[in-house]
């Protein structure tokens, strides 16, 4: 009976387009995700490959069904007012691209389109981990890394496109960057070269032989108690808190969310955060922002893209 009502409701359009994944929602102005068709990005594609999928995608999404708004999620620095993607750091062929009015012709409905973090933080702080808190900042820990302040209910913006770029503060004076030392495919790197020295623990056996992905085989490896991979959560809880420091000193927000791939590792990943945080934020502040995983796991862009396609006032 829920289901037959939510298709009878108002239907909004989500969308999450990032390096590796790209997701269509349709959904209610709630966040409920009542359809779902995900896909694989094909980078050699660029964005025009990306945008042939959507278009292909969507009638077999919709099937004729009214679209009150959109919303989208994107990776990378967007217009949020124009709708104009900045670049994507992943994918070519995004530069410059109108993304909200081309989707607008798509579905005959207005369109709202954010950074993919800002959506998510957005998702997280009205209906995920960040829910009753204010300020929430939200770091998502994917292919790249990035950010989302909240607050009061708004994603904050700075000056066009502003974005909480997370990932691009620096880790010292060299230019090492946080997203060059935290994102999945830098903890894969360092996993590809930890293990090339240290080749007789569990998290080589279980990542050898592989030139991708290995940062997944972290949890296993530390449930069964390696040493290789405690150090590695260690040296990457490290990182993450460094930076996060800064966030702490400038925005003072209650909770701190880690969603994204990485933070699929689950507890061990927050407690290590948690732990090291305090290490690197002045005494005024020891107690610091609460340390939370995502609530809605890999939904949380989709549905902030859902939020926002009300939220920002698209709903007509």
């Amino acid at each position: 009976m829920l289901r037959l009502k939510n298709f009878m409701a108002n239907l909004y359009l989500g969308v999450e387009i990032g390096g590796t994944k790209l997701q269509l929602v349709l959904g209610l102005a709630s966040g409920e995700i009542v359809e779902r068709t995900r896909l694989s990005v094909d980078s050699l594609r660029g964005g025009s490959g990306i945008r042939d999928q959507i278009k292909e995608a969507l009638p077999g999404l919709i099937r004729g069904r009214p679209i009150v708004a959109g919303g989208v999620g994107f990776g990378g620095p967007v217009d949020c007012k124009t709708g104009v993607i900045e670049c994507s750091h992943q994918i070519e062929g995004w530069s410059g691209f109108a993304l909200g009015p081309w989707l607008e012709a798509q579905i005959n409905a207005p369109v709202g389109v954010e950074n993919d973090a800002n959506t998510a933080a957005f998702g997280e702080a009205l209906v995920g981990a960040g829910r009753g808190l204010n300020p929430v900042f939200y770091v998502t820990l994917g292919s790249g890394v990035g950010g989302g302040l909240v607050v009061d209910g708004k994603v904050y913006h700075g000056r066009s496109p502003g974005e909480a770029e997370f990932g691009h503060l620096r880790l010292d004076r060299n230019g090492v960057i946080i997203e060059s030392r935290c994102s999945g495919w830098a903890v894969d790197r360092r996993i590809r070269t930890a293990i090339m020295g240290e080749p007789e623990g569990v998290l080589a056996r279980l990542a050898a032989g592989r030139d991708r992905g290995e940062a997944r085989f972290l949890r296993p490896a530390l449930d069964q108690g390696d040493l290789l991979a405690r150090r590695l959560l260690s040296e990457v809880a490290e990182d993450l808190a460094l930076g996060l420091s800064h966030v702490v000193h400038l925005c003072h927000p209650s909770v701190v969310v880690l969603g994204g791939g990485l933070s699929l590792i689950g507890e061990p990943l927050r407690l290590a955060v948690a732990t090291e945080l305090p290490r690197f934020v002045m005494h005024a502040f020891a107690l610091g922002p609460r340390i939370e995983l995502a609530g809605l796991g890999e939904d949380a862009v989709p549905v902030g893209a859902l939020l926002l396609a009300e939220k920002l006032g698209f709903g007509r």
